[in-house]
């Protein structure tokens, strides 16, 4: 994919995930918890959230379709495509936040999706995504509320339909 630029402070440049990145995907994901979703969820929420297992985030990014976007020598978000075009996560760091970051993640994903002959993309959007999902052509299928780690969450069941056409 080619790069995108980043309104004016920088290339974005897409590109598969490497074992070495996990730290920086890590960083990512707990950063854009706390400071960006901290808005729409309570602090036990994102603490519940934000509990993971690194072995197994360690082996879902490198059996799937993990790209991470970099704005020069900076991890700045990654996003996760699984084969049957469920979009398991897109996070963007706070610092870059309304930059272009997201977009060029779901870009590069959607040409992903299309050369796996996916016609659609679905993802579990939370509160804090679904405006960005709705925006890029996402429509929801269901609010749901689910359960992780004792805590509930609201979220949305959103699809993206005609790729590639």
């Amino acid at each position: 994919m080619e790069p995108v630029e980043a309104l004016d402070w920088g290339r974005i440049d897409c590109r598969p995930y490497r074992a070495s990145d996990l730290e920086a995907v890590i960083g990512i994901f707990h950063s854009a918890l706390r400071e960006t979703a901290s808005a729409d969820y309570h602090p036990a929420q994102i603490e519940a959230w934000s509990r993971i297992d690194r072995t197994v985030w360690a082996e879902r990014r490198l059996r799937g379709c993990c790209r991470v976007a970099w704005i020069g020598t900076e991890a700045a978000g990654f996003a996760d495509l699984e084969p049957d075009g469920r979009l398991d996560m897109l996070y963007v760091h706070p610092t870059h936040g309304r930059r272009g970051v997201a977009r060029a993640l779901l870009r590069d994903v959607e040409t992903l999706a299309v050369d796996l002959g996916l016609v659609a993309l679905r993802t579990e959007a939370s509160l804090t995504a679904r405006p960005f999902f709705e925006a890029a052509g996402f429509h929801v299928v269901e609010a749901e509320t689910v359960a992780r780690n004792g805590q509930a969450f609201r979220r949305y069941r959103m699809r993206k339909d005609g790729l590639g056409a």
